[in-house]
């Protein structure tokens, strides 16, 4: 499962409930992209989640 490595972000667990009341297993992924990254004057590929890359927070190759 893919997890942003900026902030760690990845998938969550949790329970659908139906109408009537009865639970099953959910689970909500993170909204994870794979980009190309420049770090430390290397290009790099790595999974960044989108809030982080809307932020600035990774310089985009």
């Amino acid at each position: 499962m893919a997890k942003c490595a900026i902030c760690g972000k990845s998938a969550h667990f949790g329970n659908a409930v139906s109408h009537s009341h009865r639970r099953s297993n959910k689970m909500w992924k993170a909204n994870v992209k794979s980009v190309r990254v420049n770090e430390n004057g290397t290009h790099k590929r790595m999974y960044v989640c989108t809030s982080c890359l809307r932020s600035g927070a990774v310089e985009r190759v």
